[in-house]
């Protein structure tokens, strides 16, 4: 999948913004109406999604299935599409089928956008690794979606540098501290890495791999615990990093962050499988010179990951064609035509693991090409995602993650306590928009 598809979207709106289509913001987890054509004529659908070229692989399905037509409209991605997803539902006139990221679409269930689709289903979940599978059902037997695409992370670093430096890629993040302060005493001009305060999807993603768990969900009380023993680990761990000066602490997408990645001043990226769209477009003097691993362990022998970024095709509650929309995701998601359609043109790394190698991803991307296997080891990576359950309100605790972090550094505290803030804001929100909460 391409960086600029699943880089972080600003979360600059409120949740009261994103919730304004209910009046309590209480968990809807009811079954969506179930719709077929009433007089037996050809269905028609409509699909809300950002992925480009996916008009290509619609139009597909439109060739093959005469009788269920579907069509596209282009939206923007994040926070504009949801809010448009919820105006739209409260004015009773949603898409049948929109694309939801794993993180927002517990607001759009909450609000009653997305609906449950699991009687229409199947053996689908099987399709599908369970991490990701998580994604979709909030904790319950409710699907709310179809997942399309993922983001496992990885460990990407610089071959060459790490040779010329008798580097060995680290295993565990204890051996990643002791390679990040090798890299400073070996080369002063180099960082092994860097910290970013503006991207919570990535610190999301190595907090999961840890075994955060930030939200849980038990009828319609929702638990929160961004500051489990596992996320203030993490904390604490780079934390220490940039303390010490063994990291940098500049944030990421930005173009002295670009320069860094091009010239060899930032020589290992902990990232996800869409990385090598960004290292083409920021990095190009690298390539063939980048190479992916596991990414560091908490203890040696554990084989395990979180993810960054990813998205879901989800169903309109109020569609009147419920069957014939789940219908239609399951084959966007599932079909080998209609993944490799979506690999090919929308450059995404798919959710089913049947087309995770092979195929359309049978060639590592030219950026890799000195590491034949990329997509190979990326598939077994992939399998070993975390699960993860996301809240109604992730937009608040993402942008108390910008705020805090970068205090922090600024400041020269303790990561924890950013950690801590992170929690406080997000369980304050929650009951300031009517959601019962544990605790």
């Amino acid at each position: 999948m391409n960086g600029d598809y699943v880089m972080e979207i600003p979360m600059k709106r409120t949740t009261r913004a994103l919730l304004a289509a209910t009046a309590t913001g209480a968990l809807l987890l009811s079954a969506a109406c179930s719709g077929s054509a009433e007089d037996g004529g050809k269905v028609e659908l409509t699909f809300w999604s950002w992925v480009p070229g996916i008009d290509k692989v619609v139009a597909r399905w439109n060739d093959a299935h005469p009788a269920v037509h579907v069509t596209v409209s282009k939206q923007a991605q994040g926070d504009e599409e949801v809010t448009k997803v919820l105006t739209a539902n409260k004015a009773g006139n949603p898409p049948d089928l929109f694309q939801a990221e794993y993180q927002a679409l517990p607001t759009l269930v909450s609000n009653g956008a997305a609906g449950d689709i699991a009687k229409y289903t199947g053996d689908v979940k099987a399709k599908f690794a369970p991490g990701v599978w998580s994604t979709i059902t909030l904790g319950t037997d409710a699907v709310y979606g179809i997942p399309q695409d993922s983001g496992p992370m990885m460990l990407y670093y610089r071959q060459d540098v790490f040779a010329q430096l008798g580097l060995k890629v680290p295993a565990t993040w204890d051996e990643f501290a002791r390679t990040a302060k090798e890299v400073r005493q070996k080369d002063p001009k180099r960082y092994l890495t860097t910290f970013s305060a503006a991207d919570p999807g990535w610190f999301a993603g190595l907090a999961q791999q840890a075994g955060a768990k930030w939200f849980g969900v038990s009828g319609d009380t929702w638990s929160v615990t961004v500051d489990d023993a596992a996320t203030k680990r993490v904390a604490d761990f780079w934390g220490g990093l940039v303390a010490s000066g063994d990291i940098d602490k500049q944030p990421m997408y930005t173009p002295e962050w670009n320069k860094a990645l091009n010239d060899g001043t930032l020589i290992a990226w902990p990232s996800a499988v869409w990385g090598p769209g960004v290292l083409t477009g920021n990095a190009p003097d690298t390539a063939g010179k980048w190479a992916i691993a596991e990414l560091p362990q908490w203890s040696a022998g554990e084989h395990r990951t979180g993810s960054w970024g990813g998205s879901s095709t989800a169903v309109a509650a109020k569609s009147k064609h419920v069957k014939e929309a789940t219908e239609f995701a399951i084959w966007l998601n599932t079909d080998s035509a209609a993944v490799t359609g979506l690999i090919t043109e929308g450059g995404i790394y798919p959710a089913a693991t049947a087309a995770q190698s092979g195929g359309a991803l049978a060639k590592p991307p030219a950026f890799f090409a000195n590491q034949p296997e990329f997509y190979t080891l990326a598939q077994t990576i992939a399998g070993t995602a975390a699960g993860v359950t996301w809240g109604p309100n992730v937009n608040v605790t993402y942008a108390t993650y910008k705020d805090a972090f970068a205090k922090a550094i600024t400041d020269r505290t303790a990561f924890s306590g950013a950690v801590a803030a992170m929690q406080r804001s997000t369980v304050a929100d929650l009951q300031q928009n009517g959601f019962k909460v544990a605790g």
